[in-house]
């Protein structure tokens, strides 16, 4: 078998004497590095790689004989009568979880028979969405009904998403109050062992751009803090820690949302051992949904390819019901179309690829298991750091849980703004002609409902392409789309790189661009800009030649357009000398150029 040294030193071979470090070692967001490859020494020293599927600590997941799920589409219920049409037609598409959110003011027995009429609620797992202050009535009147349906209690599940805490957190409003309700809440489900009436609804700080460790290590806290509230009330450790359900967020790092699930399950199992000896109530039991905070309004239909691959994570986690964002709900309330394609997502990985059959496929891969544990390591370091502030509850009170969540948000969208981050349709490789025909970004409103000022800070959700697309939009509006031209001279290679790099750039912004095939002299390229009523001139060539070309090119202008320099030559100060401002390059901030040229043109 290779070493370790004889794996490097042929790696050393194929970098041609680029820098190791640099090339082939991932540096994560959560605050450690992973390297390109391991070896069965690595993994053996863990303390849990022996560990088996549905045994305590869960780290492969709940399940010993298969990996099924729950396909799970929420219905946003207005009228009863038209939810429960809704509710039975996708029933009979595939779905079997349904989720409802109801306005509390409907709240009520009457409500509750016409939205569930013809369901059978045991053989369906059923969610529940409502004011905090009225999810105590909520949860009697579903027992009084599925005790009047005669339903066996052992085989109905389901969830109450009774989560004071989320409120705290996205509207900064305190409802420690509402905690009080959080024991009757639980014990009115008692006989329900699989009916989980609190959530941890951690999946808003995904939306609202947080790092899994992130995700990760609150979720632990929140839950925890749950979970001591119940105990301290009185409550059994066992019938507590099985009435949380965790709704979790997934992200776009494909393996790194793999490990997150796993890492879950190990360290709530570990969290929960100190409450109770019980194993099975140590499960955590969890519903992913795949993130809005990578969604765009442009290009939409990517947005299918990035909640496809972070369906694909969920499945292989080994998490229990689904939810699919559907493609269109940056901009609009999601179409029928945009609907069954979310679930027809989910239902191709069980129908088609088969991942309902096959247990934790990750397990024993040397690079997913250090993935676990170092990101179980970073996750952990974060809970005790909360702990140490006095629980989840005094963290948010105090609002460190917002404003990290909040300060993470920034440093993404900076980094989105510079393309170290990078969005396919938005701020790489944008859709040249398209237009937003109408569409407009749906903002989500997280302010207090009462329209008094937040007690406590508050997350401030944006989606990481918002920015971008509230250029282009104020673009696409003005008298006249600019036009930026690409004056191709010189060297092909360079030329041709230097325009397809701009073109791109500058399409962001939602101006027309029009690459060329090269021309023979700056004064030729330069007239062919201006009859093509050119707004902005980009010159593309080698850095040797714009020492050449440069500066002619930008005299004979004349001031008739914007004049851009594609990269950074040597010769920048002497053109900078000349008069020419403007250039664009890897390391430029492409949102404040665009914003910049978009000043400049008037717009």
């Amino acid at each position: 078998m290779a070493r370790r040294q004889e794996w490097r030193d042929k790696i050393e071979v194929d970098l041609k004497g680029a820098d190791y470090q640099k090339k082939m070692v991932w540096r994560t967001n959560e605050g450690f590095s992973m390297e390109p490859f391991y070896l069965k020494e690595d993994v053996d020293k863990l303390p849990l790689v022996n560990a088996l599927p549905g045994e305590f600590p869960y780290v492969r997941g709940n399940k010993a004989a298969d990996n099924e799920w729950y396909v799970r589409q929420d219905i946003k219920c207005e009228c009863p009568k038209e939810a429960n049409a809704k509710a039975l037609d996708i029933l009979n598409k595939g779905v079997t979880s349904l989720g409802f959110c109801i306005p509390s003011e409907k709240v009520s027995a009457e409500y509750i028979e016409q939205l569930l009429e013809g369901i059978y609620v045991d053989c369906v797992e059923l969610n529940f969405c409502t004011c905090q202050c009225k999810s105590l009535e909520l949860a009697q009147i579903l027992v009084a009904y599925f005790q009047k349906k005669g339903a066996d209690a052992q085989k109905i599940e389901g969830s109450i998403s009774f989560d004071p805490l989320e409120k705290m957190l996205m509207k900064g409003k305190d409802t420690t109050e509402a905690l009080k309700n959080a024991k009757a809440l639980v014990e009115t489900f008692a006989a329900y062992p699989k009916f989980r009436p609190v959530a941890v609804n951690a999946y808003k700080l995904t939306n609202a751009g947080a790092y899994s460790y992130q995700d990760l290590g609150y979720a632990l806290a929140w839950g925890n803090e749950y979970l001591a509230e119940l105990t301290e009330a009185g409550v059994a450790p066992e019938l507590a820690a099985q009435s949380i359900k965790f709704n979790l967020g997934i992200n776009g790092v494909y393996f790194m949302e793999i490990a997150k699930l796993r890492a879950a399950r190990m360290l709530w199992a570990q969290i929960v051992s100190q409450y109770t000896a019980c194993k099975e109530s140590a499960k955590m039991h969890v519903c992913a949904f795949t993130t809005t905070y990578n969604q765009t309004l442009f290009d939409s239909y990517v947005n299918m390819l990035r909640s496809q691959t972070e369906t694909m994570s969920a499945a292989l986690g080994g998490v229990e019901s689904i939810v699919v964002t559907p493609f269109d709900e940056p901009y609009e309330v999601p179409t029928e179309f945009a609907e069954r394609i979310a679930r027809n997502q989910q239902l191709l990985l069980k129908d088609e690829c088969h991942f309902d059959r096959m247990v934790d496929v990750a397990g024993g891969s040397y690079f997913i298991e250090e993935l676990t544990t170092a990101l179980a390591g970073q996750a952990w370091k974060l809970f005790l750091a909360v702990e140490e502030e006095g629980g989840f509850l005094a963290a948010a009170k105090a609002g460190s849980v917002q404003n990290t969540i909040n300060e993470t948000n920034k440093t993404r969208h900076a980094n989105a703004d510079k393309r170290k981050e990078f969005l396919l349709g938005t701020n790489q490789f944008p859709n040249f002609t398209e237009k937003s025909e109408g569409k407009e970004p749906v903002e989500c409103c997280c302010k207090n409902s009462c329209g008094c000022e937040s007690e406590i800070p508050a997350i401030k959700t944006s989606r990481l392409a918002s920015d971008f697309e509230a250029l282009r939009l104020k673009t696409e509006k003005a008298a006249k789309v600019p036009v930026a031209f690409m004056l191709t001279i010189g060297n092909l290679a360079m030329r041709q790189a230097r325009a397809q790099f701009s073109c791109n750039f500058l399409a962001a912004a939602g101006y027309q661009v029009i690459d060329n095939l090269g021309f023979k002299t700056v004064e030729e390229g330069v007239d062919a800009a201006l009859a093509a009523s050119a707004d902005i001139v980009v010159i593309c060539s080698s850095d040797d030649e714009y020492a050449e070309y440069a500066i002619p090119a930008f005299k004979y202008l004349n001031g008739r357009a914007l004049y851009v320099v594609a990269g950074a030559p040597a010769c920048t100060e002497d053109l900078k000398a000349a008069g020419i401002e403007n250039f664009i390059h890897v390391r430029s901030n492409q949102l404040e150029t665009l914003k910049e040229y978009n000043a400049k043109l008037g717009i």
